[in-house]
């Protein structure tokens, strides 16, 4: 097994960064900008880091975005409440704990942000289709190969890279963007 090299791991990172075409990220801007114009929602779905990482930038859009309120942005992580999680995994089973909330929630015009390693997993599968059913614009920040969400997403945010850690760092460095991207909007 390989040693552990911190240098490498952010060499690895500053790679991805410095050489990935960002405008995806910028048209992501503009249909959340949409979803607050039109007072729409976003919901936003992971497992594991990726739902802490939902849950780190829900908080982020929520306030971040605009703390006077102004423009604020209706969003939702559906991974943040364990007593619908729980119920939903035991009574529904696991595979439905976002589609469930989505088909309860969500409207026409809401959009879906799911957050993926592999892009395989079967809840963030049927949380998108669940999205088209209702008409929700879904995107997808995703690593490794991108899965078959990436297939099937609206807009996948694919990372090429093969390594969890880094794939939960670029969520994150995505959504700060974002956040940054929005705060600065001038909405009319």
């Amino acid at each position: 097994m390989k040693k552990f090299s911190c240098n490498e791991y952010a060499q690895t990172l500053s790679v991805i960064l410095s050489e990935t075409d960002w405008s995806s990220v910028e048209i992501f801007a503009d249909k959340l900008k949409s979803v607050i114009k039109t007072k729409n929602h976003l919901y936003i779905c992971g497992n594991g880091g990726s739902a802490g990482n939902a849950m780190h930038l829900a908080n982020d859009f929520l306030y971040g975005v605009s703390p006077n309120l102004a423009n604020a942005l209706k969003v939702e992580a559906l991974s943040a409440n364990s007593s619908v999680l729980t119920c939903l995994g035991n009574d529904l089973g696991y595979d439905s704990i976002f589609s469930r909330q989505l088909k309860v929630k969500a409207e026409k015009g809401d959009l879906l942000l799911v957050l993926s390693g592999s892009g395989n997993s079967s809840n963030i599968i049927k949380a998108i289709e669940e999205a088209k059913i209702k008409g929700m614009y879904t995107v997808g920040i995703l690593g490794f190969d991108g899965g078959k969400a990436k297939e099937i997403l609206d807009m996948p945010i694919h990372f090429d890279i093969n390594d969890m850690q880094i794939s939960e760092d670029l969520q994150l460095i995505v959504g700060h963007m974002l956040m940054k991207l929005l705060s600065k909007i001038h909405y009319d």
